[in-house]
């Protein structure tokens, strides 16, 4: 978008909103750069340059906007939408790969090799990824110099900097403030002064719905792993460092977060992941706006907009959980991932509420013996084989795996479906084209709004729909009473 110079202008001297993230204004004649909302006076238009991502204006040589805090905006969708190389990457990025496994590792993942992944991220973005990991270093130590009273040297290396003067010297470039001058500016407010405990305001795209995103993960709730309590979602959580605890309550212009870590190197992956879990990152005015032109799907687009897909923060889990569900109801299915996770799930120690165990992995499943589960024998085999998938390497699902080869090799399981396969694809790899035409509640829905129902009729009707599928699924299933659908009581 930042190179449609007169729509981003537009957008600058609306303030909308609605264009936060998806591309930054730099300002020649005071050298910083802004989200589009950013609620000083607009510059002149000959004195803007647009940039796609933070990144590719901190190399130009501007610095962060320190009142509208361009850093904290919502991310792109588009990172979320694709299935492109870029998307992928970005993804990867964003859930710190760079940091961990440096260009390399990224590359792996990918099946590119490094140049190409340059080329084609400084094509697009006007970073290498070296440089968008730094921006999001600058980020994370921010968060961490705001929210906490940690010594500065402590924050330097759980932001993924390599050495203090780096950190200093980052901080200072993007920030124009040293870490103790940010320090000191930060607005008032709750400070933790336990290591590992912090408290952050994820910012979304207005409208956001919470009822069916709230609703559907309280609903499902594997006991141990997840629970609704004093009015947020709380789950445990896998990390690369550690494991943590997360909180997550809906509020009107935020989501608050809470989350304890064992390893504040892991924050920035563990945001990324509670984003991506409550699809944070999406644009409800194009998704809702495109919805609205089914004179059937309109009511319901019109009577509760912004509705967003409840994802995962861990795909193999959430593999693992659609295989249990299959042909059960939704209690069944808490009841059968309950038992694998007291077998075979990590022991934490929450002493905020009633979460006891990290979902288990799919090596630590691997080992389980199918005869111990109480479940048809067909779907015994079904889970035993995608659990191997998955614990092999043969079976990819994470954030930056190829979601039409994850498709493939999934179908290919014996025991997996068409439904599953979307289920997987819905949540699992984010696909926001992903669909269930065979789904009961599904099917009743569209028969009781006039819609075809039958699953070849709907996939024909749901052409119109393209390539928002997954959050006209959305839409249809709340037409049901499931406990699902509703935000829970506190």
């Amino acid at each position: 978008m930042h190179t449609d110079t007169e729509r981003c202008l537009r957008a600058v001297q609306s303030k909308d909103a609605r264009f936060d993230g998806w591309f930054y204004t730099a300002v020649l004649t005071t050298g910083i750069y802004c989200r589009p909302s950013c609620p000083v006076v607009p510059p002149k238009p000959e004195n803007m340059r647009f940039y796609p991502s933070a990144a590719a204006a901190q190399q130009a040589g501007f610095r962060a906007c320190k009142r509208c805090r361009p850093d904290a905006s919502p991310g792109s969708p588009q990172w979320n939408e694709r299935a492109d190389l870029v998307a992928r990457a970005m993804r990867l990025i964003a859930d710190g790969i760079v940091d961990r496994e440096g260009v390399p590792g990224l590359a792996a993942r990918l099946g590119y090799s490094t140049r190409q992944i340059e080329r084609q991220l400084l094509a697009e973005l006007g970073a290498g990824p070296l440089a968008l990991a730094r921006a999001q270093r600058a980020q994370t130590a921010r968060l961490l110099v705001e929210t906490t009273q940690l010594p500065m040297a402590e924050i330097a290396f759980a932001a993924g900097f390599a050495s203090i003067r780096t950190f200093n010297e980052t901080v200072r470039e993007v920030f124009a403030l040293s870490p103790s001058e940010l320090r000191g500016r930060a607005a008032p407010g709750p400070r933790s002064a336990v290591p590992g405990t912090l408290t952050l305001r994820l910012p979304f795209r207005r409208p956001l719905n919470p009822d069916n995103l709230f609703g559907h993960l309280a609903a499902t709730a594997v006991p141990g792993v997840e629970e609704w309590r004093d009015g947020a979602y709380r789950r445990t959580l896998t990390l690369p460092y550690g494991h943590g605890i997360v909180a997550l309550s809906p509020r009107p212009d935020h989501i608050d977060c809470r989350l304890s870590l064992t390893d504040l190197r892991d924050l920035a992956g563990a945001i990324a992941r509670c984003r991506r879990l409550l699809d944070l990152d999406a644009d409800p005015e194009a998704v809702d706006g495109l919805l609205r032109a089914d004179p059937q799907l309109a009511p319901l687009v019109d009577k509760a907009p912004g509705r967003r897909v409840p994802r995962t923060v861990d795909a193999d889990e959430f593999a693992v959980r659609a295989v249990l569900g299959q042909q059960v109801s939704t209690a069944a299915a808490r009841t059968h991932a309950g038992r694998l996770v007291l077998s075979h799930g990590e022991p934490v120690d929450d002493p905020a509420g009633g979460l006891t165990h990290l979902f288990p992995s799919a090596p630590a499943l691997a080992e389980l013996d199918p005869e111990s589960l109480a479940m048809p024998r067909t779907r015994r085999a079904t889970l035993t084989g995608i659990v191997a998938a998955l614990a092999s390497g043969a079976l990819q699902l994470g954030v930056g795996s190829d979601r039409d080869e994850a498709r493939a090799r999934l179908a290919a399981l014996p025991g997996i479906g068409p439904w599953t396969v979307e289920c997987v694809a819905m949540r699992a790899l984010g696909d926001p084209d992903a669909f269930t035409p065979t789904d009961l509640g599904l099917r009743r829905a569209a028969a009781g709004l006039g819609m075809p129902a039958t699953p070849a009729a709907l996939i024909r009707h749901s052409a119109g729909w393209r390539p928002w599928r997954a959050y006209a699924v959305q839409y249809l299933w709340a037409t049901d009473d499931h406990p699902i659908n509703h935000l829970p009581a506190n």
